[in-house]
């Protein structure tokens, strides 16, 4: 008898330590615990308690002493290097960003500072495995389980993932529930937020090797009725009948897409289409800006594009989990990131009609795409001259003084004169002068301008980060003045967007840049949109908007013959309703926010809405999540458009 009580206190004290473990995790992350969370990551865990218990019980005797703490140190480095990960990057890591965890490794100083400011919450998460260690001899002997008694335990954990199963299924089936992250989306977040990290790991990994897919109803009611042939005289299309396509297509998966796109409606064209037709095009994804980097003062030039040109008052971009790449992808193919992979990558093989690149080439523009850091950083050296460019960073064509971050000025120094005599040009900036840590010690770019910033009222972790945004500032104005030099400044067109959000900023520091306290949800993610032409006459947009938004609007600008049905954003200047999406499902409209977490729609002031409206909405965003992964999936593209 005393052995089994043996086995009971072991099995029950790794149930404990698991726990443990999610509520370290939770709390360093999300910063809450509640008891339905809790309810549903109980259940989940009990499975892997068990089979900690299996392992734990595999030897005899004192080899048993060993394999349990080495097992729970093992599991104590996954929870901290996840916690680690997400306050770096804000979500949690996938296999395959596992798989890729040396481009992580390149900023090793940066992550140690993470690891520094987390010393407590990793402390925390290391002590069941060091204390087990250090009394490991006072611990009792378990033998090695019987035959008959692992049956057992393989039959409860065989049951407790049943009943784990069956309150997922008979429970709530919103966005972001339990059913909806188990079966139906794949957020890292949301998963860990219901089930605990370790079947987030094990979902991550079952759907890696299955190639899962989730499958969605095509949301019919979610659209207004649309010309299944729509004129191209009239509308942003392409030769494309989906109806036909449907009645001739062999395979089902891209059936599935047919289906979807005949019922997306196409955006007609407007009085902006061609208002650009044949300019030039300078296009920057920067990094980390924000609007409370533009001053008048402090970044002058930011502030003349932000003011001269469109200015969008309403303008977003989310972030997709993915940091740069995620950002770069929806910025330059108009689709939104595939859960879990670094979608940008993953594009590198599939044709990409509608990136500007890809556009203007065809076109008989030069087309350059430069990056001033490593060329191999997210493997951008094979995915960017997919996009339709000559790829030019640091280790490939680029030199530079060598810096962290480098400069964003010395890039456009060194890089314009490659273009800026071949009209119609074409280029891309992917910049990286913005780049965090913000502070005076390691951060050159912050370093180089901190005497444009020291007298400002700002912690120095502000000062810092407007210092990086300066340096954008400057490659901005010298581009300007190149630009008039050459006396092509009216001929240009500037558009640019920042990546995402600087999540490495303190919200007690973007409080003090904003004037106001900055809400987390929805306001974090505001952000510039410049689309500038010298002596264009300013016009201000307060339709919502998002990064989504940038190709259609740009396309629709230059006159270029593309298909808005294709792209999950749409043209900002048409009529159609706007639409912002979030990674979590949340969503702004005309009519309103809806925070996916809360389950509450915020409508504006004056408007109502009916009764079906938020559920055909959720069910759009969906779709829209879907069908944009589908593409990168499948390469739909090429087989629509026969290349």
């Amino acid at each position: 008898m005393s052995k089994y009580r043996h086995y009971f206190y072991l099995a029950l004290g790794l149930l404990l330590i698991l726990i443990y473990n999610e509520a370290v995790l939770r709390l360093a992350t999300t910063g809450d615990y509640y008891f339905a969370g809790t309810a549903y990551r109980l259940l989940f865990t009990i499975p892997y308690a068990l089979v900690f218990f299996l392992i734990c019980t595999l030897a005899t005797g004192q080899r048993n002493k060993i394999i349990l703490p080495v097992l729970l140190l093992i599991n104590a480095f996954v929870f901290a290097s996840q916690l680690i990960y997400f306050q770096v990057f804000k979500t949690f890591y996938s296999v395959y960003s596992a798989g890729n965890a040396s481009q992580i490794i390149e900023f090793w100083f940066e992550t140690f500072m993470v690891v520094v400011r987390n010393t407590h919450w990793v402390l925390m998460l290391f002590v069941p495995p060091v204390l087990l260690l250090i009394f490991r001899k006072r611990l009792p002997l378990v033998s090695a389980a019987s035959w008959k008694l692992r049956m057992l335990v393989i039959l409860l954990l065989v049951v407790s993932q049943v009943l784990g199963l069956t309150t997922v299924n008979l429970g709530d089936r919103g966005i972001n529930s339990a059913y909806d992250v188990y079966y139906q989306s794949s957020y890292p977040v949301a998963a860990v937020h219901n089930f605990g990290l370790l079947t987030t790991i094990r979902l991550d990994l079952q759907r890696a090797v299955m190639g899962w897919t989730p499958q969605i109803d095509v949301p019919v009611d979610a659209f207004p009725d649309t010309d299944p042939q729509p004129d191209p005289k009239k509308y942003n299309v392409l030769d494309l009948d989906f109806q036909e396509l449907l009645e001739t297509e062999t395979e089902e998966e891209y059936k599935e897409l047919h289906e979807y796109f005949s019922l997306v409606p196409a955006t007609e064209k407007n009085e902006y289409t061609g208002m650009f037709e044949g300019y030039n095009l300078v296009f920057i994804t920067a990094e980390s800006l924000a609007s409370y980097a533009v001053h008048e003062d402090v970044t002058p030039t930011l502030y003349k594009l932000v003011n001269e040109g469109f200015k969008f008052t309403k303008f977003y971009n989310p972030y997709w989990g993915v940091s740069t790449s995620d950002g770069e992808y929806v910025a330059t193919q108009g689709l939104i990131p595939r859960s879990g992979v670094w979608s940008m990558l993953m594009s590198a093989d599939n044709y990409l009609p509608f990136t500007m690149g890809n556009q203007l080439q065809k076109l008989g523009y030069k087309t350059m795409a430069y990056h001033n850091h490593d060329y191999d950083f997210y493997r951008r050296h094979i995915s960017h001259p997919n996009l339709g460019y000559e790829f030019k960073a640091v280790g490939m064509g680029l030199d530079i003084t060598p810096a962290w971050p480098e400069s964003d000025l010395e890039m456009m120094e060194e890089t314009i004169h490659e273009y800026i005599d071949h009209q119609p040009f074409h280029a891309y900036y992917m910049t990286v002068s913005g780049h965090h840590q913000y502070n005076f010690l390691r951060n050159d770019m912050a370093i180089k301008n901190q005497h444009l910033v020291e007298d400002l009222p700002y912690s120095t972790e502000a000062q810092a980060y407007l210092a990086t945004q300066i340096e954008l500032d400057k490659a901005l104005e010298y581009l300007l003045d190149q630009l008039e030099a050459k006396g092509v400044a009216d001929e240009t067109l500037i558009v640019l967007s920042s990546d995402h959000y600087p999540y490495a900023l303190s919200p007690e520091a973007m409080e003090e840049l904003s004037g106001h306290p900055v809400e987390q949800h929805f306001e974090i993610h505001r952000s510039p949109l410049i689309i500038y032409t010298q002596g264009m006459e300013s016009e201000t947009i307060d339709k919502p908007a998002s990064s989504l938004d940038i190709i259609p609007t740009i396309s629709n600008l230059l006159g270029l013959d593309y298909d808005s049905r294709l792209l999950m954003g749409q043209d900002i200047f048409s009529d159609d309703d706007p639409l912002v999406m979030f990674v979590d499902g949340s969503f702004i409209t005309d009519k309103g926010r809806y925070n996916s977490w809360t389950g509450e729609f915020i409508p504006n002031p004056g408007v109502e809405v009916d009764e079906g409206y938020l559920e055909r909405m959720t069910m759009l965003v969906r779709s829209k999540f879907h069908y944009s992964a589908r593409i990168l999936e499948t390469d739909y593209y090429r087989h629509i458009l026969g290349q």
